[in-house]
Parts: structure tokens; sequence; C-alpha cells
């Protein structure tokens, strides 16, 4: 019974963590239905920025949380301008938005790797926090509180941001029906282009406290990291903010519960659980249906 307490535990400190590194995923394809399979590649650039400013600029990582933000906007707000017109005119623009990512991925991968080289990079725990959390009778790392209570508001300031701000609400306009929103008034193109740059910087931004949850942060972890957030996003639900949440904690839990009952099998057993989401509530398990293109 304690070690079950202390995998959900640990769990939903991991099911935070999973939430606010998948989030920038699912509001990207909310809004513009782009499937950005370089999401984790971003996350990777936002480890390696952190570990810079730690031990150049000795920077806590909470702070290069912060940083990171202002220009990943700009850089999302160019990339969006510079990919609009071709995604625009296509047929399939999904399809076409997979195939362009997938080679923005292997660019940066490749750049990571030639200039910083492809060894692991960490950031000590000491950065944030000494010693351990103890809780319920049980000691847990203290970097795991610290990075599950960074995540809590960074999520909640996406959700502020989507339903508390004139520009969330034109956001969540054209998730729902961009043309619609375009009817309205709305500058489609414009809030597409703001929403693709803080979907890019919120994904960033949790890059700077990864290192911690994952072990390290090196050139080639890009590809599992967005496995990792399709995942989540999928079992909660597609273009659905909350179920972003809501998949991260299942997530989560069940990876660490499997760790501890079926140590062997524990890397698949999440994986399993998406299988069994797809294929007895393909919408996820709020159940939102995700709008046609």
């Amino acid at each position: 019974m304690v070690l079950f307490e202390y995998a959900v535990v640990a769990g939903v400190l991991f099911g935070l963590f999973y939430a606010f590194l998948s989030i920038g995923l699912n509001l990207v394809f909310g809004v513009q239905r782009i499937v950005n399979l370089a999401h984790g590649d971003v996350i990777m650039i936002g480890g390696f920025a952190s570990w810079e400013l730690y031990y150049t600029y000795h920077i806590s990582p909470l702070l290069s949380v912060v940083l990171v933000i202002p220009p990943t906007v700009l850089a999302g707000f160019i990339i969006y301008r510079l990919i609009d017109g071709p995604l625009s005119r296509a047929q399939d623009p999904e399809m076409l938005s997979l195939i362009l990512f997938f080679g923005v991925s292997q660019i940066l991968e490749a750049l990571v790797t030639i200039f910083l080289g492809n060894n692991q990079r960490s950031i000590p725990d000491s950065s944030l926090v000494h010693g351990p959390v103890h809780f319920l009778g049980q000691s847990y790392p203290g970097v795991w509180w610290i990075v599950a209570g960074a995540s809590i508001p960074m999520v909640g300031l996406v959700i502020l941001y989507l339903y508390r701000t004139k520009l969330g609400t034109a956001t969540r306009a054209i998730m729902a029906d961009p043309i619609e929103a375009a009817a309205v008034g709305i500058d489609v193109r414009k809030v597409s282009a703001i929403t693709f740059g803080v979907g890019l910087a919120i994904t960033a931004s949790v890059g700077a406290i990864a290192p911690f949850m994952i072990g390290g942060v090196d050139p080639s972890e890009g590809v599992n990291l967005t496995i990792l957030a399709f995942a989540v996003i999928v079992i909660g639900s597609l273009g659905n903010i909350g179920g972003t949440v809501v998949g991260g904690l299942i997530f989560g839990v069940a990876f660490e519960l499997a760790q501890l009952y079926l140590p062997s099998w524990s890397s698949l057993i999440p994986y399993v659980l998406l299988l069994a989401v797809l294929l007895f509530k393909p919408s996820g398990v709020l159940g939102k249906r995700v709008r046609s293109a």
C-alpha cells in the first residue's frame, strides 16, 4: 500500500509535468491543425538554453522558463508567416505540416549536434532545491515537486490566456470554426501566427526544466518527447486544452504504477493505454470531437 501511494503521488507530479510538456502541441494543433513533429526538438532546445544560461551566467532554470519565452514567441511568429502561404494553399494542410515539421525536426537536431555535440548535458538538482521532500511518510526528490509546482501556474496561464483575454477568445473562436471567426471580423492569420508563437514559447519554456524529469538533455531526445506529447494529448483529447491536463495525469500515474507492478513492461503500458483510448473512445477521455478541416 505504501509503494502504491508513492507511485500515485509520483505519477501526479510527473503528470503535471507531462501536461506542461504537451499543452503547446495541443494549442497549435487545436488552432491551426498543424502536426508539429518538431515539438520535442523545441523542448530540447529549451533544455540546452537553460543549461547554457545556468553554466555561463548562473541563471536559475526557473528563471530560464520565463527568459526563453520572448525570443521563441518571435521565432514562432516568423516561422508561421513563412509557412502560412503553402499551408493555406495545400489540399491536405495536416499532411503537409507533418512532412514540413519532420524536416524541421531533423534540421534542428543536426544543428544542435554540430554546434553543441551529441553528449547529454544535465543540470544539478541543487540549482533548484537542496534535499528531498517528505510527504505522507515518503521521501521524494525535491526537484519533482519544484517542476510540478512550476508546471501548474504555466498551464494555468495558458488557460487564463484562452478564457480571460480578448486574444484568447479569438483563438477559441478559430479553434471552433475559422470560417465563422473570419466572418465576424477576426484576423485569422494574425491570431494564428501569435498562437503558433505562444505554443512554441510554452514548449521551449518546459524544456528549461525538463532535464530534471528526464535525466538530462541531448540532441536526439526530440523524437521521444514528441511521441510522449502526442500520447498525452490523444489520451486527453486533441484540440482540448483541459484534456491535456487529464491526459498528462492519466499517463503519469499509469507509467508509475506500471514501473511498480510491471517494471519490465513499464515503458509499454502507457502506450497500450493510448491504443485502448483510440479503440474505445477515439475522441479522447474528455470526449470533445476535433473539428473538421
